[in-house]
């Protein structure tokens, strides 16, 4: 299948052809489905809790959190050309006739190009816009107000302007300030000096970026860190990561043949969130903080966001902790009845572990083993959001294949949405994934996990793409908060809607949530 050019260009990435005929052989199978047991919901594997117990676990973490190094985790290389798509679209078709003008002003919803110019004023990045209109002598308001768009695009999302279109969402302006208006990069320190701060008031950041936009996240980052250290009495230590190219996956024709470039070359595609793991396991942390790059809100939002990362933070550091003890009793090897009985129910009943029945015919040494390596495991605990729509994974209770029962994060395009028993399943999820976790990455002894020993490679997701106008097959794999971490020891708990806001289309900024006040 590979000439010696081919194996070249393998090796030269890191990846070995055996692995590429593995991948490959992926396209031709596919990947299985899910099998969902029941949907995870308050009081069967969600944790919901009372005003009270979010104090208390809130304020464990605040007496608790500086023993520990802690990190926040922003995956940040996404590009924000999707959030344009609606104004690319227009920009394309739309030539100031009378049709045009009557089709602009026909839609008036609120992902619609007409809501965007009747509101531009209200973005974070109007004024910047408009003075760099300006300084070319160009006036947006009285372009907008002729119906005259196209200038005022081409600044916007073009090159000769802001350049949106090219940029990261991270370096995109988000929301406005009485002293000046904040990148979604920005937002992201200003979270981290409220819960992943340590003892000596440094906070500590990593960003997972595209090559081709680091130069600006760092600039972006140095020009602004000193403003939000004087506002929050930290140091900030921020680092950035790409992903690694040996976890590029090849592309292949309809045919699952290697898709070729013009130059014979062959096509290989990042793959996806995924490889994330990777520049995870390479952190210095112990516990890591996960959040999205294009989720976040303004300053007077945040109260409720900054509360429930210390909950979710909270319970990860009194289940790790509770979890360490019972593996060093464990790993003695002479656990009594009593200390295996209180250690089976503290995994049944806290870490949400399932045991087999046939736990009960095991010997003492199997029983220590067995509740050994179950506990022996990277934690994380997932805010859930309840489910209005939005599309997204969610909590469930799956049974993968030796009939063991996990709690998954779970993509609908992992669901057999045509088997009317899974489907009734999925009817009746009640909550979904905003992608807000808190992972403990370190075992008892205070060793780094090898995380790659936890990923369930069955998970991965096969998406049909072109390029050059000729159709290809893609692969990603297993998902970062899915399959990649499918072997954790898995908490579900409930959180308010406020702590999702993510920005998938320009006009999500416009929603109250990301102006300066309440509309």
């Amino acid at each position: 299948m590979f000439s010696d050019k081919d194996v070249n260009q393998i090796k030269d990435k890191g990846l070995t052809p055996e692995l590429i005929e593995k991948q490959i052989n992926n396209f031709k199978t596919g990947f299985p489905y899910i099998n969902l047991y029941a949907a995870a919901t308050p009081g069967n594997g969600l944790n919901s809790y009372t005003k009270e117990q979010v104090t208390e676990l809130a304020t464990y973490f605040d007496e608790n959190n500086k023993d520990y190094e802690i990190l926040k985790f922003v995956p940040a290389s996404g590009a924000a050309s999707r959030m344009f798509k609606h104004l690319f679209e227009f920009r394309q078709s739309y030539n100031k006739t009378s049709e045009d003008i009557d089709s602009y002003q026909a839609d008036k919803s609120f992902n619609s190009v007409y809501y965007f110019f009747t509101n531009i004023e209200k973005f974070a990045f109007y004024n910047e816009l408009k003075k760099l209109m300006a300084d070319d002598g160009l006036d947006i308001t009285k372009l907008i107000n002729d119906f005259d768009f196209n200038p005022v695009l081409d600044y916007f999302i073009g090159e000769k302007g802001m350049n949106y279109a090219n940029r990261p969402k991270g370096l995109l302006l988000f929301h406005d300030y009485s002293d000046g208006p904040r990148t979604s990069v920005e937002e992201h320190l200003v979270e981290g000096a409220h819960y992943s701060t340590d003892k000596d008031r440094v906070s500590r950041v990593h960003l997972t970026v595209s090559p081709e936009h680091q130069n600006k996240f760092e600039e972006k980052v140095k020009s602004k860190k000193v403003k939000y250290e004087n506002m929050f009495n930290v140091e900030y230590s921020v680092d950035f990561s790409q992903q690694k190219p040996y976890t590029d996956i090849i592309a292949v024709t309809p045919d699952n043949e290697p898709f070729r470039k013009g130059d014979g070359s062959i096509l290989f595609r990042p793959g996806g969130h995924g490889a994330l793991i990777e520049n995870l396991m390479d952190l210095e942390g112990e516990i890591v903080f996960v959040k999205n790059i294009d989720n976040i809100v303004p300053d007077r939002l945040r109260d409720t966001t900054y509360l429930y990362k210390k909950v979710i933070g909270g319970l990860l550091l009194k289940l790790q902790a509770q979890t360490f003890e019972f593996l060093d009793i464990l790993d003695g090897g002479n656990a009594s009845e009593d200390e295996l009985n209180k250690i089976l129910d503290f995994a049944k009943k806290d870490l949400m572990i399932f045991i087999p029945d046939a736990y009960q015919g095991y010997d003492e040494m199997e029983k220590i083993d067995f509740l050994f390596n179950k506990l022996n495991r990277p934690i994380r605990v997932c805010g859930m959001v309840k489910n209005e729509g939005e599309p997204g994974g969610g909590p469930f209770w799956v049974i993968d294949e030796d009939d063991n029962q996990t709690l998954q994060i779970v993509e609908s395009s992992q669901m057999d949405l045509n088997n009317k028993t899974q489907k009734d399943i999925v009817s009746n999820a009640t909550h979904f994934n905003p992608v807000d976790l808190v992972c403990g990455v370190k075992d008892y002894n205070g060793d780094n996990f090898d995380l790659k020993e936890f990923i369930d490679l069955n998970t991965g997701f096969i998406s049909s793409k072109s390029l050059g106008g000729k159709e290809l097959k893609a692969q990603e794999l297993p998902g970062l908060w899915n399959g990649a971490m499918a072997d954790w020891i898995t908490i579900f708990v409930e959180a308010p809607i406020i702590t999702f806001n993510p920005v998938k289309t320009i006009n999500d900024l416009l929603r109250p949530q990301h102006q300066p006040e309440a509309k």
